[in-house]
């Protein structure tokens, strides 16, 4: 066997590489696979020649013992572990990677039956047990790197969901103290629509905790029915929110005038926290003493509400990350770089989109596409 291996390599491995053909395509390249079927063959090649030389010690230092029971290791273990992580950053399944040595095996039956070349018992032995640890080393290697990409996965999805509880508790709470600290002066009713953003910032907070104690006690979350709503009156709330803002800040808030008949159907609640995201942002990062401005118009079958500041425009690159998770701009580190991409994900939850536009050297613009509606 070992000479007909020797003599057949190329044969071998471009037979197996005309039966990968035939299954999807899976773009590896010929270093990426270096540790596969090419690798295997010679450290099978050699484990035979030990074996011919009476070297059987020799032989399992290359192949390792039936059953894969050694301490440490083989040099075929080895090769075969490498070879099962590359697959599974390649997205094969476990059963390709059985596959990719089954193919191997299939390649070596039939053509020693095509050139009619004998093996022995003990060489089908070998192969088999060649076989056998290679595809177990190559299997639990690819199990065990899968495994902790799932748990890398969990862990991202778990720490996102917490990171959008704590971001939108921080954003309504800050919104309720500056609410309360403009009562506080007593310049302003409490009934009045300073009142009644303090209430609504306080409600928001016992929505989210309600709804994160259900989560705990594996409850289902109540779904969020779509309803249709008044624009203007969406604005209008918003504006009410950035005024504080605004005053916080020492910059001025334009809000522009829509039709009374124009509406959206949606979440409001959750589109009114990812307007206020947007707004929040916009006074963070505009320039001292300029002006934010939120306005609508429609466009075909689409409400287009843009938030407008005068930021000075975004760094290089800034429109390719600004909706990524965990990404700050301009630097800032006050917050965890969630906002955007909670805004993003509450706006194309209804069947809308949230773009930005870069202004160099003035600002940007934030706009949420929403899907057109009319009060009847």
């Amino acid at each position: 066997m070992r000479g007909f291996l020797l003599n057949n390599r190329d044969e071998l491995i471009q037979r197996c590489k005309d039966k990968v053909a035939l299954r999807p395509a899976r773009g590896a390249t010929r270093e990426q696979l270096s540790n596969g079927i090419p690798m295997f063959l010679d450290q099978l090649t050699r484990t035979l020649a030990a074996e011919d030389d009476g070297d059987a010690a020799g032989g399992l230092r290359i192949s390792g013992p039936s059953g894969g029971d050694a301490a440490a290791l083989s040099e075929m273990g080895v090769s075969a572990t490498v070879h099962g992580g590359e697959l599974l950053g390649l997205g094969y399944t476990v059963d390709q990677v059985v596959h990719d040595y089954g193919d191997l095996c299939q390649a070596i039956t039939d053509l020693a039956v095509e050139r009619d070349a004998p093996f022995s018992v003990e060489q089908f032995r070998t192969l088999n047990l060649c076989l056998d640890n290679a595809i177990a080393d190559a299997v639990t290697e690819f199990a065990a790197q899968r495994d902790l990409e799932v748990a890398r996965r969990q862990a991202e999805e778990e720490n996102q969901r917490l990171g959008f509880l704590a971001h939108e508790l921080r954003n309504h709470l800050h919104v309720a103290k500056l609410a309360f600290a403009a009562l506080e002066s007593g310049r302003l009713p409490v009934g009045g629509s300073t009142g009644a953003v303090l209430k609504r910032s306080l409600g928001s907070m016992e929505s989210l905790i309600d709804h994160l104690l259900a989560a705990v006690r594996d409850a289902a979350r109540a779904p969020l029915h779509p309803r249709i709503f008044c624009l203007a009156t969406f604005l209008a709330d918003a504006g009410r929110v950035a005024e504080l803002y605004a005053t916080d800040t020492g910059c001025t808030l334009r809000v522009a005038e829509v039709d009374a008949n124009l509406a959206v159907e949606g979440n409001r609640e959750l589109l009114l926290a990812a307007l206020g995201n947007l707004l929040q942002n916009a006074f963070k990062f505009t320039r001292p003493s300029t002006e934010v401005a939120l306005h609508a118009h429609t466009s075909g079958g689409w409400i287009n509400i843009g938030v407008e500041d005068c930021c000075g425009g975004l760094p290089a690159g800034g429109v390719d990350t600004m909706f990524k998770p965990f990404q700050q701009g301009f630097n800032d580190k006050r917050g965890l770089g969630l906002g955007l991409s909670i805004a993003q994900r509450s706006v194309e939850a209804d069947r809308g989109q949230l773009t930005v536009q870069d202004l160099p050297g003035k600002g940007c613009v934030f706009t949420m596409c929403l899907p057109l509606q009319t009060l009847a």
